[in-house]
C-alpha cells in the first residue's frame, strides 16, 4: 500500500488530469486562471499525452502504469521533454479514477523540481535537456536499445534503406536520411547509433528545431568568457560528442550561417567557439535528419548546397508508408496485437472495407498516425472485428477524395483522358454510403482505382510543366524523390525536358 508519509511535496505546481484514452481533459499549467504564462496556453492544441510529451515512453510514464494496473503511482524523480524541446523534473503521485468498476482517467499531483536543479540561467537550462533522446522512446515502446531488427517492415525499399544504414553505421562519412514526418527517421538513427557501438558518454542528440535561433551556435560550438554579457567558458556539443557521433534531427531547422561553420566541421573537423581565435579539432561521425526532400530544401534556401555534396555519398531514403502497402496490413496486425495487449481488448482484425479504406488512405503522418489510429480504434471498441465505423471522427473527414477516387473502380467516371486532364480535375462525388456500400459487398476494387488515378494525375501534371520533375512534385505536393520513385513504379516515361 502506498504511505503517503513517503510523497515529500509541501505545495502542488499543476494538476494533470487524463482520460482512459491518454487524452488531457485539465492541465493547470494551461490555465490563464492559475496565473500562468499564456504563452504555455498554446499547447492546449496537443490533446493527447503522448504527443505532449513524447519523450514519455509506456513503461516510463506514471499515468501509464496507473492506466493499465489501478495502482497508486509515487515518482520521486521523473525527467521527460515537451513538444518544443523543454525539459522537467517532477516528482508526482498519480491516482486512478473509477467508474462502474473500471478504471476511466488518472489524476496526477505534480510538484515541479527543475528548479531544484538550479539551473541559471536559459543557456544552462537548454544545455541540460541536450542529449536526452525524446522520440526513441515514443516510437519503441521505451526500449534503451534499438537494434535494425526492431524496425518493422516488409518492404522492400526500407529493408534496403536498413542494409544502406548498417553499411554507413561504420563509415565516418556524415549521413543524411530523409523522409517524412513519421516515417521512422529518429528509430534509423538511434539504430545506426547502437550498431556503431559508440561509447554512449559520447552520443549528442539534438533536434535543432528545439533551440531558439540566437542560442543554437553556442549550443553547437560553445563560448568564450567574454564573447558576449554573461558568456563563460563553455563546451559546444560537437567538442562532448568528439569520438562519438552526432546526431542532428531537423537539420533544415538549423540557420544558414550555422550551417556554414557545420560544412567545415564536416569538412575539416575544426571550427571555433563564440569568441575565439583558436581552432579546435574534433573526430565526430554526424548523422543528420530531415523531413523534406534534400532538392526543395536548397530551392527553398533551407539547406545549404554545399553541405548537402558533403552528405551526398551516403544518403538513406525512407518512403512514406502510403507507398508501403505490405507494411500497412503489416502495421495494422502489429499494433492491434500491441494496444490488445496493452488495454485489455480481444480484436482479432479489421474488416474488409476498413483495410481497403485503410490501403487507399495518404497516411500523411505516416506510421505515427497508423499507429495512432489503431490505439484509438483498440481502446474505444469492444468488438472481434474493427470497422469503418470505429474510426477516428478527423479520419472519417478526410475520406472524401478516398472515397470520389474508389467510386470510379464501380465503373463510373473511371477513364480518365490523360490528354485533356488538368492539375486539380476532380473525381465527380459519390456519397459516403454508396462507397461504404460498394466496398461491403465486394464491387469496388480501390487498388485499382487509385493506381489508374494516380497514374493519370501524375502524367497530365508532367506534361503541364514540359517534364519538370521538381515543378510537378510541388504541384502534387511531394517532394521530387517521392515522384521519381512513384514514376518508376507506375512505369510513367521520363519526359522531362
Amino acid at each position: 500500500m502506498a504511505n503517503l508519509n513517503d510523497f515529500i511535496m509541501s505545495n502542488i505546481d499543476y494538476v494533470l488530469v487524463v482520460n482512459k484514452d491518454f487524452e488531457i481533459v485539465y492541465n493547470s499549467r494551461f490555465d490563464e486562471k492559475m496565473g500562468n504564462d499564456p504563452i504555455e496556453t498554446t499547447d492546449k492544441k496537443y490533446k493527447n499525452l503522448f504527443e505532449l510529451y513524447p519523450a514519455l515512453g509506456r513503461n516510463n510514464s506514471s499515468i501509464a502504469r496507473t492506466m493499465s494496473t489501478g495502482e497508486v503511482v509515487f515518482n520521486d524523480m521523473q525527467e521527460f521533454v515537451d513538444i518544443h524541446g523543454n525539459v522537467y523534473v517532477t516528482q508526482n503521485i498519480t491516482f486512478p479514477v473509477f467508474k462502474n468498476g473500471k478504471i476511466s482517467g488518472v489524476v496526477e499531483l505534480t510538484k515541479d523540481l527543475t528548479t531544484a536543479k538550479h539551473v541559471r540561467d536559459k543557456q544552462d537550462y537548454l544545455r541540460a535537456m541536450n542529449g536526452s533522446v525524446t522520440s526513441f522512446s515514443a516510437h519503441h515502446n521505451g526500449s534503451e536499445k534499438v537494434a535494425f531488427d526492431d524496425i518493422l517492415t516488409l518492404d522492400s525499399e526500407m529493408i534496403r534503406a536498413i542494409e544502406q544504414a548498417k553499411l554507413y553505421s561504420h563509415h565516418m562519412n556524415p549521413t543524411l536520411i530523409y523522409g517524412e514526418t513519421g516515417t521512422g527517421k529518429e528509430l534509423f538513427a538511434q539504430a545506426m547509433i547502437n550498431y556503431a557501438a559508440a561509447p554512449k558518454q559520447k552520443i549528442i542528440i539534438q533536434n535543432c528545431a528545439a533551440v531558439p535561433e540566437n542560442l543554437i551556435e553556442s549550443i553547437l560550438f560553445g563560448t568564450t568568457r567574454g564573447s558576449y554579457t554573461g558568456a563563460e567558458n563553455r563546451k559546444g556539443l560537437f567538442e562532448e560528442a568528439d569520438g562519438g557521433i552526432f546526431f542532428l534531427d531537423e537539420l533544415n531547422a538549423l540557420p544558414y550561417h550555422v550551417q556554414g561553420k557545420l560544412l567545415r566541421v564536416v569538412q575539416e573537423g575544426t571550427f571555433r567557439p563564440i569568441g575565439s581565435n583558436k581552432e579546435k579539432r574534433v573526430d565526430v561521425k554526424i548523422i543528420a535528419a530531415i523531413n523534406i526532400d534534400p532538392m526543395e530544401a536548397i530551392e527553398k534556401n533551407i539547406l545549404r548546397k554545399d553541405l548537402f555534396y558533403r552528405f551526398s555519398s551516403s544518403m538513406i531514403y525512407l518512403p512514406p508508408l502510403r507507398e508501403r502497402k505490405v507494411d500497412i496490413e503489416y502495421l495494422i496486425d502489429h499494433y492491434i496485437d500491441l494496444f490488445n495487449d496493452l488495454y485489455g481488448k480481444h480484436a482479432l482484425g479489421i474488416s474488409d472495407a476498413l483495410r481497403s479504406l485503410f490501403l487507399g488512405y495518404s497516411w500523411d503522418g505516416n506510421v505515427r498516425e497508423l499507429k495512432h489510429v489503431i490505439e484509438s480504434m483498440v481502446s474505444l471498441s469492444d468488438d472481434s472485428e474493427l470497422d469503418v465505423h470505429h474510426i477516428p471522427l478527423y479520419l472519417h473527414n478526410k475520406m472524401a477524395v478516398i472515397e470520389q477516387v474508389a467510386m470510379g473502380a464501380n465503373g463510373k467516371n473511371i477513364n480518365v483522358d490523360q490528354d485533356s486532364m488538368e492539375v486539380g480535375t476532380a473525381v465527380p462525388e459519390l456519397s459516403r454510403d454508396d462507397i461504404l456500400n460498394q466496398l461491403h459487398e465486394g464491387q469496388c476494387d480501390l487498388n485499382d482505382a487509385l493506381h489508374g488515378f494516380e497514374k493519370a494525375l501524375i502524367a497530365s501534371t508532367l506534361r503541364k510543366v514540359n517534364g519538370n520533375k521538381t515543378r510537378a512534385g510541388k504541384l502534387l505536393g511531394i517532394p521530387r524523390q517521392t515522384l521519381k520513385y512513384k514514376m518508376d513504379k507506375l512505369e510513367i516515361q521520363d519526359a522531362e525536358s
